[in-house]
């Protein structure tokens, strides 16, 4: 089975529609949070995500734009932006928000894998070094995770000597590709990149498929209409830092 790992979108309908073009044929999607949040078009972007399949987690921002948390954990930037999304949401949109189910998610047909926004332990926690990373690899009785949260391509592997794993490309202005074969018996924690608002100096939008059959992951990292992106939150008068920084990656 070939899954589509989307996450952290942000109400950014042009990096999302980009990512769909270049997708490869694939069996199904799962979506692994942060569907709105800092970017202009969180309506068209949850209505895309909706077409796509049933395979949800929340993000953190999905609960925020949606009520369901308190606004003192966002720094200034992001708790604007989510009283912006909670109010341009759809009525229909804000309940679908609201029903999101906390992950971790199992997908009967997939029993070596598991989805989450933050970590299997906390759906809010960032994982972004390998400290963050060893205990949940050690005490993990599923083989591999897939998270999203942190923003940050790449993967953790219980296998000393390649505990950080990060896709090397060779631009970064090119749609490009990088395939990892993955170790039966090893655990790994992985994130296929953030669609909308990428932090790891790269500002292509992200994301990855997994082939359970041949257990492999294919990171990719993709261009998309940038200036389009950062006009939308320009004219809805959503922060200017939110559309700065986007150029990026961080």
């Amino acid at each position: 089975m070939r899954i589509l790992l989307l996450s952290d979108i942000h109400s950014n309908l042009e990096a999302l529609e980009a990512c769909l073009s270049a997708a490869p044929p694939h069996d199904l999607v799962v979506n692994l949070g942060d569907i709105v949040g800092y970017g202009a078009n969180p309506n068209e972007v949850v209505q895309r995500a909706r077409s796509l399949g049933k395979h949800f987690v929340r993000g953190n921002h999905d609960k925020a734009a949606a009520g369901l948390m308190d606004l003192s954990d966002f720094n200034p930037v992001a708790g604007m932006a989510a009283l912006w999304t909670r109010e341009h949401l759809s009525d229909e949109n804000l309940e679908w928000l609201r029903q999101l189910p906390q992950g971790p998610l199992l997908i009967p047909d997939l029993p070596d894998a598991q989805f989450v926004h933050g970590s299997p332990a906390d759906e809010d926690e960032y994982l972004v070094t390998t400290d963050d990373a060893f205990e949940l690899l050690v005490e993990s009785s599923v083989p591999i995770t897939f998270f999203g949260h942190s923003h940050v391509q790449g993967a953790f592997s219980s296998t000393p000597g390649q505990d950080a794993l990060r896709p090397i490309y060779a631009s970064v202005g090119k749609a490009e590709s990088a395939e990892w074969p993955l170790l039966r018996g090893t655990h790994y924690l992985v994130n296929p990149g953030s669609v909308g608002q990428p932090r790891d100096g790269d500002w292509r939008a992200a994301f990855a498929l997994f082939d359970s059959d041949s257990y492999r992951v294919t990171f990719y990292r993709i261009p998309y209409n940038l200036k389009e992106a950062q006009d939308r939150i320009v004219a809805a008068n959503l922060p200017a830092r939110l559309a700065t920084r986007l150029a990026s990656g961080r």
